[in-house]
């Protein structure tokens, strides 16, 4: 299995790496990009994306104040008790915390300049396990007495 001279280990490491990849990688299709990922000359201007309130720095510090926001709401029922604003607000500051969360790791992880329609199947994915999740979080309101008894309940037992 290992070849003990160098020319042994170069030559096994590329036949290695393509048997062991698994299928499902080897079967996704991917867009072919330029070397390099450069597209155009060195000469070429840079054409910069059109300014978006939604995805550009008004995006990134919400989902900050989001982060921060969450700190106090999750400390705040240890203390004082339940409270269902309270328990509504951690739910829903959660959920849409955890959303941008995978949305920008989607966003990394699979760009839509490689993977094309793959990115919108996962962010469609993406959109619907949140709704579910957030069904999920009603019916706890509800029927349960919110996050932050169930909590409690699951801490004492």
């Amino acid at each position: 299995m290992l070849a003990l001279s160098r020319v042994g280990l170069s030559s096994s490491r590329s036949l290695t790496t393509s048997f062991f990849k698994p299928v499902l990688i080897r079967g996704i299709k991917t867009i072919p990009q330029p070397p390099g990922h450069i597209v155009g000359t060195v000469n070429d201007a840079y054409i910069a994306p059109k300014p978006s309130k939604t995805h550009g720095s008004y995006h990134w510090t919400s989902e900050r104040f989001v982060s921060v926001g969450l700190v106090p709401l999750v400390l705040t029922p240890l203390f004082t008790g339940t409270s269902t604003l309270l328990d509504s607000s951690l739910s829903a500051l959660l959920l849409y915390h955890v959303y941008a969360g995978f949305q920008s790791c989607i966003i990394d992880y699979i760009p839509k300049r490689v993977y094309g329609s793959i990115h919108n199947y996962a962010m469609w994915l993406l959109t619907f396990g949140t709704g579910v999740a957030g069904y999920g979080l009603y019916e706890i309101e509800t029927k349960e007495g919110g996050i932050a008894s169930v909590i409690s309940k699951v801490w004492k037992a």
